[in-house]
């Protein structure tokens, strides 16, 4: 009987965009399935910005242990069967940051949601920044909109919701921990600028930081209006160095 593969995803506070040390997306690139990852960055959030999709092919077109791409939808050039194709056939998909409600209504325009869930269910790792962490769960803390608001609204393959920046936007910690007070969000993950979290089947399964400080926090509603945060054990990356 056939095994199925672990259904995977990763939460980013950083990566190429941001960092100049490569540490997370080494790490990203360390979990995938295939010792030489074909990596689609999904660039979406962004409106498909040329200087973004640039960023991605200079840091990962430097690494000989992978085979970057990247998936254009504004000026899409593959049909349905071929985007399915191309989408199913990478090892790691890499979401980009940028406007998560307009993300969302764009893969559902062209059914990348659905090829998304497909990939997941076939192990391929997905994983992203700032709406690129966004969409995975089933709801999340956005500047979509402008201001600061909840989003109940993404893929739902992370059960709960997502908080993004927590450390380094002003409003996002005690807006986030409102929202799940008042249950206009589900309990959820908090990133801070310069960690990341790998799950399992909706589980965590390694936090890693590449900044001493910087964490991932499990946040849940108590009694009485208030929340818990726990913070999850961080790895340091590139302790040894």
């Amino acid at each position: 009987m056939a095994v199925e593969p672990p259904r995977r995803l990763a939460l980013l506070g950083g990566g190429f965009s941001t960092d100049d040390d490569g540490l997370l997306d080494d790490w990203v690139l360390a979990r995938a399935r295939a010792s030489r990852p074909k990596v689609c960055f999904v660039p979406t959030a962004s409106g498909d910005a040329p200087a973004y999709i640039e960023q991605f092919r200079t840091a990962f077109g430097d690494r000989p242990a992978c085979e970057p791409s990247v998936l254009h939808l504004f000026r899409r050039d593959l049909d349905d069967d071929a985007l399915r194709s191309f989408l199913l056939a990478q090892d790691v998909v890499y979401v980009g940051g940028g406007n998560t409600a307009n993300l969302l209504a764009v893969w559902r325009t062209h059914g990348v949601d659905r090829l998304l869930r497909e990939a997941y269910g076939h192990g391929t790792l997905l994983c992203g920044i700032s709406a690129g962490a966004n969409c995975w769960a089933e709801g999340s803390h956005t500047d979509s909109f402008g201001p600061l608001r909840c989003l109940p609204d993404g893929l739902g393959l992370l059960p709960g919701s997502v908080c993004p920046h927590y450390d380094s936007e002003p409003g996002r910690r005690p807006s986030y921990r409102a929202a799940v007070a008042a249950g206009r969000l589900a309990s959820g993950w908090a990133v801070e600028d310069g960690a990341g979290v790998l799950f399992a089947d909706g589980l965590p399964t390694e936090a890693v930081t590449r900044a001493r400080g910087a964490g991932v926090y499990r946040v849940e509603p108590v009694g009485g209006g208030g929340v818990s945060e726990r913070a999850l054990p961080c790895r340091l990356l590139g302790a040894s160095l």
